[in-house]
Formats: structure tokens, sequence, C-alpha cells
């Protein structure tokens, strides 16, 4: 290892109680570990010459140092806190060494591309996976935020032959904290807010006899993807403002809704 992470708080509370050679010998035998990244042999003078412990003080303290601090084997002294911080040494170092092979694929490909006569504004994607230093893919595709995973050709398509929906002005009688509760809510639907949107809202509230916010409002309370004057209880009417409309007019604009729907995704099969 060429570095290693030194704790000072740590290393202070486990040697507080050892002469300042004592904790000198402990970082040397550390040092020998790292350096090595191997247990310390139990060959006690071969250790002492490694760590400059002369005299028999030095060596006398090594050898106590050594049973405190490590746990013998078989094949040498072992340290678990050494062999934690060598194997994520490793593991970051195996991550940064992927991360520059994939860079280094990179530049050769943009390299190859301007030999070539080719245009490098768009580089083409390499069969690796080109990661970050942290490992995680750094390979840009479309998502689905549904899901989290890349869109399927069928999505694509879709999501290219779908026209972005022009966004409205907040209407002059919806205050701006409840507009911006139900913009934040069709995002996380990922349902847009067009003109057809509101002007069916503004239709369910005038059944329900409410405003426009209010009925927004138990809108945003529900969370729902879309709301109808029909499916109001009580006490949401009551606390709005609002009164439940006439049964036979309910059921009929729910009738009318679920044959929208159903002709909606008739249409929606035919196209695909």
């Amino acid at each position: 290892m060429k570095h290693y992470p030194h704790h000072i708080g740590d290393f202070d509370k486990a040697t507080r109680h050892l002469t300042r050679i004592e904790r000198s010998i402990y970082r040397d035998l550390l040092d020998l570990y790292y350096g090595t990244e191997a247990q310390i042999s139990l060959d006690l003078s071969f250790v002492c010459r490694k760590i400059i412990a002369t005299s028999n003080e030095d060596s006398t303290a090594t050898q106590r140092l050594l049973n405190e601090f490590f746990t013998e084997t078989p094949t040498g002294w072992y340290h678990d806190r050494c062999e934690h911080e060598i194997a994520a040494y490793h593991a970051n170092t195996s991550q940064k060494a992927m991360a520059g092979k994939a860079s280094a694929a990179a530049k050769r490909l943009k390299k190859q591309q301007a030999m070539n006569g080719t245009s490098t504004a768009v580089q083409q994607p390499l069969n690796s996976v080109a990661t970050a230093g942290n490992g995680t893919s750094t390979n840009h595709q479309p998502i689905n935020q549904s899901t989290n995973q890349p869109l399927t050709n069928g999505e694509k398509q879709r999501e290219r032959r779908t026209p972005p929906a022009k966004p409205i002005d907040q209407p002059g009688d919806v205050d701006p904290q409840t507009w911006a509760d139900f913009i934040a809510l069709r995002n996380k639907k990922r349902a847009p807010v067009t003109a057809t949107v509101i002007n069916g809202a503004r239709q369910e509230s005038s059944k329900a006899g409410m405003t426009l916010e209010a009925f927004l409002q138990v809108w945003c309370r529900r969370g729902s993807q879309g709301l109808e004057a029909s499916w109001l209880k009580p006490d949401e009417l009551s606390k709005s403002g609002g009164q439940i409309p006439n049964r036979q007019e309910a059921l009929e604009a729910r009738n009318r809704a679920v044959v929208a729907r159903m002709m909606e995704k008739e249409n929606q099969i035919v196209t695909l």
C-alpha cells in the first residue's frame, strides 16, 4: 500500500496507556504490516531489525505490543484493522483502474474517429460499461422514471411520437400555493397539466358546487392522478363548501368517463 488512513482518535484511545517508545514501535509495526500487506513474521529478531528496535528494551516492548494488539497465527501476527483497510484500499484502486481503462478506451475511440474524418461531437457507445470512480455506470440512457429502468424500444418509440404538452399559466382564481402543489402532484404522476385538464377540473368543480381552487386542494390531498365530482366524499364536499351532485347525474358522468377511457385505450392500441 502507498498510504493508509490513520484515525487519530482511535489510535490515541487504544494506545493512551503505552509509553512514548511503545507508541512509536506500534506505529512502526503498523507501517510494516501495511507496507508489506502481509502478516508480521513470527521471527522476533527479524521484526526488530525491520523496525530498528535495536535495544533489549525495544525488543521486549515489540514482543509485548505484538501480544497485545495482534493475533498470533501459524503464518504470522494478524491484525483485524489492517486487513480491513488493505481490502478497502484494493477495492478502491480496482474501481479507479476500471474507470481509467474506460477513459483510455474513449480517448482511443475519439482519436480513431478523428483519423477517419468522422464527427466526434457525438461519441459512439463503447462495448464496455464505463464506470465512475465509485463503480457506478456512466452510460447515459433514457430512464423510465416509474421503474428506474432503461426505456424499452416500445417506450422509446412512444416517447418520440408523443409531443411534449404545452404548459399553461396559473388560473387567476387559484392560489399560487395550491397551483404549485397541483403541478408537483401531476409531475409525480408523470401527467401533464394542460388546458384540457384544467377545463375538465373546472367542469367537475362546478358540478360539485365548489370553486376550482377548492377542487384542486381536495385533488392534492387525495394524491390521485384524476378526480371527478362523483368521486367526492361528503366530508370533502362539506369542508370545501360544495354539495353532493345529483346521483343520476353522477352515474351518467361516471359512465361517460368510463366510455371515454375505454375509447382512449383502444386508440392507443391501434396507434401502437
